[in-house]
């Protein structure tokens, strides 16, 4: 790993613990609550968190872009930008529920080169630079090898979601994953970063939602797509261990018979 991708990762680590640092001591509380435009909540933790990140890259990268979910787009040089979301499962966080986290990506030149993702409220830090391998919490992490979708556990982040991106898709995959769970939001993707499940599926997602996994994954020897089997990020994603990759996409296309 070049030197200048080592510094960059280190920030984007401290942005995540600085994060942490910010919404833990409001976990338990009871925050109020707004609804965006889009009909998904948001607390005071989510903004305070982002602008407490956005006051770190700019002291420590000035000139980078940034793209959070809460503030937007803030312009830079053209060639870095960080994408960041405070915290991610923002209904779990309400619920009190542990399963979310703060995302953080680097971009240059338009490439995802360092993601990193903080479950605070599970002490769990995965973090990776391209060509430097993916960590958590310290300790190298590789995806599992299970090659089979009957016995891989399948992670979504609402059953909701998928049923009305694809109803037979849904039905088949009820029938043919060996578990199929909605320990969903960024958490799902650590679970399959962590090994501990085959794949993870999201029918919709924004850039700051998914931009840290293209490297986290591929870096721990997975493989994340579209529905479309298309390579990275997009408006949907498909993360896996590799193994169940084009298996899991003919299910989630409904190619099959449901009943």
């Amino acid at each position: 790993m070049d030197r200048e991708l080592e510094e960059l990762t280190a920030v984007a680590r401290r942005a995540a613990a600085m994060a942490g640092e910010i919404v833990m001591p409001l976990y338990e509380e009871e925050l109020t609550v707004e609804l965006k435009a889009d009909g998904t909540p948001v607390t005071e933790a989510d903004r305070r968190a982002e602008e407490a990140m956005r006051e770190l890259f700019a002291r420590e990268t000035p000139g980078f872009g940034v793209l959070g979910e809460e503030q937007g787009e803030s312009a830079g040089d053209g060639r870095h930008r960080w994408v960041i979301d405070p915290i991610d499962g923002t209904k779990s966080f309400i619920h009190h529920v542990p399963l979310f986290g703060t995302l953080v990506a680097l971009e240059r030149d338009g490439e995802p080169v360092v993601g990193v993702v903080a479950c605070h409220a599970v002490g769990e830090t995965a973090w990776a630079s391209r060509g430097g391998g993916a960590y958590l919490n310290g300790e190298r992490t590789r995806v599992s090898e299970t090659d089979s979708l009957g016995e891989a556990t399948v992670l979504t982040t609402g059953p909701g979601s998928l049923q009305r991106r694809s109803p037979n898709g849904l039905v088949l995959l009820s029938r043919e994953a060996g578990l199929l769970r909605s320990w969903g939001d960024c958490y799902g993707y650590l679970a399959v970063v962590a090994g501990r499940a085959e794949a993870m599926i999201d029918p919709v997602v924004n850039p700051w939602d998914i931009a840290p996994f293209a490297v986290l994954v591929e870096e721990a020897g997975g493989r994340l797509t579209t529905w479309a089997g298309v390579d990275g990020a997009g408006e949907d994603a498909v993360a896996t261990n590799g193994r169940i990759h084009e298996e899991l996409l003919e299910v989630l296309a409904g190619e099959g018979e449901a009943g």
